[in-house]
C-alpha cells in the first residue's frame, strides 16, 4: 500500500486576506458584551503553584483558588456528580473536588509518585499511571481496587473500549497491551524508536502509536501484530479525534501542520498548515471546528474540519498549550502557560462571521494562576 502526503497550503496573499488575528485591543469591548454562559466551572490545575482555580463560566470570573498539597496535574470530571478528580503527581495523591462547595472533600494516597490519570470507558473507575504500575480506583469512594505491575518505566497510556490499556515505555522502545480485567500484560511489542504518543481507535480493536522517528504504527489489539507503519511529516506529540472517531488529528515537531489520519482505513490523508509550531488541539463537534494551539505565536488557529480551510487565527495570551470545549460546544477555553490566564472564545462568532468587523471571538480573559497545565469543565445544577 502506498501512502502519500499532501500539504494543503495557501499563498501569502491569500493568507493575508483570510487570516484574521484578533488582538488584545478588542478585549475591553468584548468583555462588556453580555453572553449566556455555561452553568458550571472550569477547574484549572496550576502547575507552577499549588492551587486549582475555579472559574465561574456563567460570570466568567475567578470564583476561588483551591489549595493543593503540591502542584496539581491531570483533572478528570466526575461522570455523574458535580465534582472532579485532581491528580497530585509528586505525592501520588488523588483528590476529589466538590464543585458546589469548591473544596476538596476526599483524598486517596497511592504510596508513590504518579504520572497521569484517565477515566475508564465505562465510567466506573479511575486508572492512575505510576512509573511501574497501573492503579484502579473506584469512582464512588476512591478505594484502591486493583494494582497491575508493569514491565518497565512507563510514561503514558490510553484506555480502550474492550477493557484493555496501552502503555508506552520510551526508554525501551516498547508498548505494552494490558488486559485490565485479568491484570495481565497480554503483549509487549517493539515500536522501534521510543513511543511518544499512544491512542486506541474508537472501537478498541487497534492501537495507534506515534514514535520519535516520525512514524505512526498501527497495532492489532488482540494479537499485538503490526497492521501498518505510516511515515509522518512530524514526530507525533499531540492527537485528538473528530466526534465520530473517523479522523485523528496529529501535531508535533517537524512541520507547522496538522496531519489527518484515517484510523479505520489505516492511512494518512492530507496535512494542513496550522500556524506556527502547532501543539494541543480540541474539536468543537456542533460547529465542526478544530482548534489548534500555537504556543510560539501566542495564538490559536481555527480550522474547518469539513472544508480543511482556515477559519481564523486568534491572539489569546502568552504560550497557549491546552484547549478544551465546554459541554454545550459554545465556548473554547484556552490555557495560557506563560501569562497565567484562560482565554474564552465564543465559537458561534466564527459561524456568524461577526469577527470580520467586530473582535467577537475572543470573549474575555480570566486570570487563573501560575502555569495552567490542565483543566476540566464541571456542570452544576
Amino acid at each position: 500500500m502506498t501512502h502519500s502526503l499532501t500539504v494543503v497550503a495557501q499563498k501569502p496573499a491569500d493568507l493575508s486576506r483570510r487570516l484574521l488575528l484578533v488582538g488584545a485591543a478588542g478585549l475591553a469591548a468584548c468583555g462588556l458584551r453580555k453572553s449566556r454562559g455555561f452553568r458550571g466551572y472550569a477547574l484549572v490545575a496550576n502547575a507552577g503553584g499549588r492551587t486549582v482555580a475555579a472559574v465561574d463560566l456563567e460570570a466568567f470570573v475567578l470564583a476561588r483558588q483551591i489549595g493543593m498539597e503540591a502542584a496539581p496535574g491531570a483533572i478528570v470530571p466526575h461522570p455523574r456528580r458535580p465534582a472532579a478528580y485532581v491528580l497530585i503527581p509528586e505525592t501520588g495523591t488523588v483528590c476529589e473536588i466538590d464543585a458546589l462547595k469548591l473544596d476538596v472533600v476526599r483524598k486517596r494516597r497511592l504510596g508513590a509518585p504518579a504520572l497521569t490519570m484517565l477515566l475508564s470507558p465505562d465510567k466506573q473507575s479511575l486508572w492512575v499511571l505510576r512509573q511501574r504500575a497501573l492503579v484502579r480506583l473506584e469512582t464512588n469512594h476512591l478505594r484502591i481496587a486493583q494494582v497491575i505491575p508493569l514491565p518497565g518505566a512507563a510514561s503514558s497510556f490510553d484506555l480502550g473500549a474492550d477493557a484493555r490499556a496501552a502503555v508506552t515505555f520510551p526508554a525501551d522502545g516498547r508498548l505494552a497491551l494490558v488486559r485490565l480485567d485479568t491484570g495481565t500484560v497480554e503483549h509487549l511489542v517493539d515500536t522501534g524508536a521510543g513511543p511518544s504518543l499512544v491512542r486506541f481507535r474508537g472501537d478498541g480493536k487497534q492501537v495507534l502509536a506515534g514514535t520519535a522517528d516520525h512514524s505512526l504504527t498501527i497495532f492489532d489489539t488482540a494479537s499485538g501484530q503490526v497492521v501498518v507503519r505510516l511515515p509522518m511529516p512530524v514526530e507525533p506529540a499531540h492527537a485528538c479525534f473528530d466526534t465520530a472517531g473517523g479522523q485523528m488529528f496529529v501535531t508535533g515537531p517537524g512541520m507547522d501542520v496538522v496531519v489527518i489520519v484515517y484510523p479505520f482505513q489505516t492511512e494518512v490523508g492530507e496535512t494542513i498548515l496550522a500556524g506556527r509550531a502547532p501543539a494541543g488541539m480540541a474539536v468543537s463537534g456542533s460547529f465542526g471546528y478544530l482548534f489548534v494551539a500555537n504556543p510560539q505565536s501566542d495564538s490559536i488557529t481555527v480550522l474547518d474540519i469539513d472544508t480543511r480551510k482556515l477559519v481564523a487565527a486568534v491572539a489569546v495570551g502568552q504560550e497557549p498549550r491546552q484547549i478544551l470545549i465546554t459541554p454545550d460546544n459554545q465556548y473554547a477555553l484556552v490555557l495560557n502557560w506563560r501569562s497565567g490566564n484562560m482565554a474564552v472564545i465564543r465559537n458561534a462568532a466564527f459561524t456568524a462571521r461577526r469577527y470580520r468587523t467586530n473582535p467577537a471571538p475572543l470573549f474575555t480573559m480570566v486570570p487563573v494562576g501560575l502555569q495552567p497545565a490542565a483543566a476540566a469543565v464541571v456542570a452544576v445544577p
